[in-house]
């Protein structure tokens, strides 16, 4: 029998296990590592860009996230309702002293647990490919994705360009009117990429200019390159809503459970979301053709959302394995699109290596640093706050070698913004330690200082070394992100009584409807206040 040493304690693996430089290869549909100590820490990895990751008190129970309605774009509907310490293709844990234990899949559709005091690996089918490995935090999840990268390829450009997009200031309340207003006023600031974000189509499946882009997106587009930058343009093409010409001409391209109903994706857009059926020939015809059109628009940066719905559980025109399927599709609109930078948002993390440049690794960035409401009371770590995406980000640096980890955007401006400077900083110190660095600040919305240190952001390439978990030199400084990634304290007996009372309430389409509007009116608000025309 083989063993691992991990510290002081020793693991009993399979005689088949195979000895690999810093570890063990295994395969098999379940692999169960019983631990010899109480780990005080788990690392849990989430499906998605926005699902958790990070490192939790193994005794501590995270319930579902609420709103219920919204679990299919938030999490794997498969584990939303497992109550272990839990996650997708990687788990690890830690010993008393500080050693780590990884377990990690390089197969997919595979999840990792802490059950009954062992490390659990198991497969949605049948054989999968485990590595196990000890040792420093660092060096094993490097040995992680080294091995990844291997299986599954690693992205093709080296340099993550510097990219402004439209939505963290006008989210959909653009016009050809405002995009131009802010693509001229940005003047000298090296931005690569002009990105123009949610707002600009007829409807989610209906990706042609709406009318408030008169001169067409290929016009657009001509008047961003024009100006010295990149187009770029924001697509979530796997989703289908009701009131679209897609749904309604093609229902036989949905993915459907087994009573033939098409499986929910979400609700957004004020309307339930459904995923296309990644294996229908039909339907992978329309995704090339669209990304070709969306190209010979002039559009060389796409940054496509949303693609969980890719690899949501269901069943398939062809009987395929739901995240090798996912990939199937990814692989389609990666070959349509060419060399295009391609950002994928929204993605199953594993499934979207090797074909994509760069990759959301966590939540919405927002103006705001945490939303107590839906952390504290609904359990939701996957909405839009500052915290949120960078304690995701940071838990999930160790992809850097196979891609661009993108952290989501900076801000500089102080208007509209209830960031501190200090937060403000956080997030732009990580920009600076991923090295993709992207904002939605309005030229407008500038003071003369902050367009200086936004100019200045963009042109710094510092040095940068990592000290440990959370910690950072960035240009001799030390930056510590340690507070900005714990989660937030277990409720107390009166936030799980209201939890109880508002959680079933958010599931309701009339209140995510009264929302939207909230947050529509909030931007009407804003925008008169200080227009961006």
């Amino acid at each position: 029998m083989h063993t691992l040493s991990v510290g002081t304690y020793t693991i009993p693996l399979p005689e088949e296990a195979t000895p690999i430089k810093g570890g063990f290869i295994l395969k098999a549909a379940q692999v169960r590592l019983p631990l010899p100590f109480q780990p005080p820490e788990y690392y849990r990895h989430g499906w998605q860009s926005w699902t958790l990751a990070g490192w939790v008190d193994p005794a501590r129970r995270l319930p579902p996230l609420k709103p219920r309605i919204l679990n299919p774009m938030q999490t794997d509907p498969l584990s939303v309702n497992d109550a272990r310490p839990n996650g997708s293709w990687v788990g690890a844990v830690s010993t008393p002293e500080g050693q780590t234990l990884l377990l990690g899949a390089l197969s997919l559709e595979t999840h990792v647990a802490l059950d009954n005091g062992s490390l659990l690996g198991w497969s949605e089918g049948t054989e999968a490919e485990w590595l196990v490995a000890s040792g420093d935090e660092i060096d094993v999840f490097a040995r992680y994705a080294d091995l990844l990268g291997q299986r599954f390829g690693r992205g093709r450009v080296q340099s993550a360009p510097r990219v402004w997009c439209s939505w963290y200031s006008l989210y959909r309340e653009i016009n050809e009117k405002r995009i131009l207003k802010a693509l001229n006023g940005l003047g000298d600031l090296p931005f690569d990429v002009f990105q123009v974000d949610d707002g600009w189509q007829k409807g989610i499946g209906e990706w042609e200019a709406n009318e408030k882009f008169p001169s067409g997106m290929d016009g657009l587009a001509q008047k961003i390159r024009a100006a010295g930058r990149t187009p770029g343009l924001w697509l979530a093409p796997l989703l289908v809503v009701p009131s679209s010409d897609l749904y309604r001409q093609h229902g036989d391209w949905l993915l459907r459970d087994e009573e033939g109903r098409p499986v929910p994706a979400g609700h957004n857009w004020g309307e339930p979301l459904y995923a296309l059926d990644t294996t229908h020939p039909a339907a992978l015809e329309w995704l090339a053709s669209l990304m070709k059109k969306v190209r010979a628009w002039g559009y060389d940066y796409l940054k496509l959302d949303f693609l969980y719905a890719g690899a949501l559980p269901g069943k398939r025109y062809q009987d395929m394995p739901r995240e090798a399927a996912y990939r199937h599709g990814l692989s389609i609109l990666r070959e349509a699109m060419g060399d295009a930078y391609f950002l994928t948002c929204g993605a199953p993390i594993v499934p979207s290596i090797g074909l994509c440049d760069g990759l959301r690794v966590g939540a919405d960035v927002d103006q705001i640093w945490d939303r107590r409401l839906e952390t504290q009371i609904l359990d939701n770590y996957a909405v839009p706050s500052a915290r949120n995406a960078i304690r995701n980000t940071i838990n999930r640096l160790w992809l850097a070698p196979l891609l661009h980890t993108d952290p989501d955007v900076v801000y500089f401006r102080s208007y509209n913004n209830s960031l501190t400077t200090e937060q403000k900083r956080l997030l732009q110190d990580l920009a600076l330690i991923t090295n993709f660095k992207a904002t939605s600040d309005l030229p407008v919305w500038l003071t003369t200082e902050e367009r200086a240190e936004l100019k200045a952001f963009l042109e710094t390439n510092p040095q940068v070394k990592r000290l440990g978990r959370a910690r950072f030199w960035v240009d001799g400084r030390e930056v510590d992100f340690s507070q900005a990634i714990e989660l937030p304290d277990p409720k107390s007996p009166l936030e799980h009584l209201k939890s109880a009372l508002i959680g079933p309430l958010t599931s309701l389409p009339l209140v995510l409807q009264i929302n939207d509007w909230l947050g529509k009116r909030a931007m009407e608000q804003t925008l008169r206040d200080r227009p961006a025309e």
